[in-house]
């Protein structure tokens, strides 16, 4: 059977436990006074604030810089082309350029505010960040509908 043959563990396995201090290395005689000693060498969890140590927010904001100058590339594309369907529908070419930058305004700043968020969500989802950003999204969505009309 396959439960009686001896296995090869290349797995997990725990580490010996630790060796005790010098002064605890002779056990208790009563279970009394075995008890302190137990709660004596409990150890408490390291904080958060040592678990996060690393700082990563130059690489971050990094990272997020590149990922808006590859979404301002392709939002640049969506610009002409929303320009050039507007043009196909018969508005004039200036209103639809005009039409297609509030596009491309509008898609920057929401693009903005979510890689703001998600580099440092503590520091960027502060009203002084996000509001000017949703405010200058909101006013350029609306005038993207608004300067395209005949």
């Amino acid at each position: 059977m396959a439960q009686d043959t001896p296995k090869d563990n290349a797995g997990f396995t725990l580490p010996p436990p630790a060796a005790t201090p010098a002064g605890e290395a002779a056990p208790a005689a009563t279970p009394a006074a075995a008890a302190p000693a137990t709660t004596a060498s409990v150890e408490s969890a390291p904080a958060l604030d040592q678990v996060g140590a690393t700082d990563t927010s130059s690489r971050d904001t990094l990272i997020g810089g590149a990922v808006l100058l590859i979404l301002f590339v392709a939002f640049f594309f969506a610009k002409n082309a929303y320009a050039n369907g507007l043009v196909a529908k018969r508005v004039s070419p200036n209103k639809a350029n005009a039409s297609g930058w509030w596009l491309f305004i509008f898609l920057a700043s929401l693009a903005t505010a979510v890689v703001l968020a998600a580099v440092n969500a503590h520091k960027f989802l502060a009203p002084l960040f996000m509001g000017p950003l949703v405010l200058v999204g909101l006013v350029a969505l609306v005038l993207t509908f608004t300067s395209s009309k005949n």
